[in-house]
């Protein structure tokens, strides 16, 4: 499955092929688009990416998540074009059989996607201006 999409990111139907008969906890996380940044009117945002290094490197964190926790499920997808103010720009959903395990690999998953993922965010404003982030 890609990590990468230009697609709308739909969490129910995420949410809902979350379930596992093993895990006793999910944990979904959806990063979105906010109205505000560093005090000015945000519009839009609109991401690029270098869609396979990214897809490659989220596969890797998601892979480290597994090593380090009991996982029944671990998957991200991050947005790529335009992201209108209360959409989702990108999800992480963890399940396990315990809410420890499963909310500490999502933190770890979506902190790593920050960081490491080649994926550039454009903050469009109100004012006509814009900013890469």
């Amino acid at each position: 499955m890609t990590h990468i999409t230009s697609e709308s990111i739909d969490l129910i139907k995420f949410l809902q092929e979350s379930h596992r008969e093993d895990a006793g906890a999910i944990v979904l996380f959806s990063g979105e688009t906010r109205n505000h940044s560093n005090g000015k009117a945000v519009e839009y945002l609109e991401y690029e990416a270098h869609a396979q290094m990214a897809d490659e490197k989220i596969s890797e964190i998601i892979d480290s998540a597994y090593s380090k926790w009991p996982l029944t499920l671990a998957h991200c997808v991050h947005r790529i074009g335009r992201v209108d103010i209360m959409e989702s720009a990108v999800m992480v959903v963890t399940a396990s059989a315990h809410r420890g395990d499963a909310y500490e690999a999502n933190r770890y998953i979506i902190d790593r996607v920050k960081r490491e993922a080649p994926i550039w965010k454009n903050e469009y404003f109100t004012d006509g201006q814009s900013a890469w982030r």
